[in-house]
């Protein structure tokens, strides 16, 4: 593959809506990929970069304007051609227990 797995992780939590980076990191920590956003923040601003996700500014509370993530339409485009990647990953993996077993 030669987007990676986070790319695909980060594309799948905002194909569910915008999210801002703390969510982002919170929803990967939620199912034991254990990521820091120091790891993020360099990923997304690649993601932006190459057009795969956009962003809009909000107030906060509590604090400085926040940053909310939302996938593109090219976004999407990614995340489908990733999906098809991982699943093709996962079944050549998974086929090798089933055609080495003696």
């Amino acid at each position: 593959m030669r987007k990676g797995v986070l790319e695909l992780c980060i594309l799948r939590i905002l194909s569910k809506g915008e999210a801002y980076t703390s969510d982002i990191v919170a929803a990967l920590q939620a199912v034991d990929l254990l990521v820091v956003e120091g790891t993020i923040y360099p990923l997304l601003t690649r993601m932006k970069n190459a057009g795969t996700l956009g962003y809009r500014w909000a107030e906060s509370p509590t604090g400085p304007p926040r940053k909310y993530y939302v996938m593109t339409p090219q976004g999407e485009s990614v995340l489908q051609e990733l999906e098809t990647a991982w699943n093709q990953f996962v079944d050549s993996v998974n086929s090798l227990s089933q055609t080495h077993q003696d």
